[in-house]
């Protein structure tokens, strides 16, 4: 119970045994990182998609007897997908995107001093203003299969929208995409 009398929400109401905690600990705890990525991209802020992300770990804790699969990715990305849309509908009005911070979640590479640090600094910063301005569904596709490496049937699976329609919003994602990185940062050429 919280202070006020009410229900503390926050925590799931349920105990796992240690075999269902460890069933779920294999099945559903690799992906974190994969959730974290994908509500970071639907949200365009690191702050709420690490709130997305915990919700949807929230929820997969309190439904988790009811997962009958093997794949634990598809299963977790779809709760993470459902949350980021029902927080999209709820700001509506808009809002400005936070910029992402490339520095904290880049992974290291060979090539290294300050021309190759700033030439895929700016590489980066492009490509995410380029996927900032495609529509959600569009980003969904690409991160899903760019990033995340999926396949069509499991980007099905996660969006609820037949393979078909994958192939079709990637194809559509990656050519407004093309035409966003060649038009430049706002608009410029």
């Amino acid at each position: 119970m919280t202070h006020k009398g009410r229900p503390d929400t926050a925590r799931p109401q349920r105990s796992f045994s240690p075999r269902q905690m460890d069933r779920f600990n294999e099945s559903v705890l690799p992906y974190l990182d994969a959730a974290y990525n994908l509500a970071r991209y639907l949200l365009r802020d690191p702050h709420e998609a690490e709130d997305a992300v915990q919700g949807a770990f929230l929820r997969a804790i309190q439904h988790f007897d009811g997962f009958r699969g093997v794949d634990g990715r598809a299963w977790l990305l779809s709760i993470v997908r459902n949350t980021c849309f029902t927080l999209l509908r709820r700001r509506r009005s808009g809002g400005a995107a936070v910029e992402f911070e490339e520095e904290m979640h880049s992974l290291g590479d060979e090539a290294s001093g300050p021309e190759a640090d700033l030439a895929r600094t700016i590489a980066m910063e492009t490509v995410q203003e380029g996927l900032a301005r495609l529509p959600v569904e569009f980003r969904e596709v690409l991160v899903l299969r760019e990033l995340e490496g999926l396949s069509y049937k499991e980007i099905a699976q996660i969006a609820g929208v037949p393979i078909g329609t994958v192939m079709s919003r990637l194809a559509r994602g990656r050519r407004q995409l093309s035409i966003a990185l060649a038009v430049g940062p706002e608009g410029s050429v």
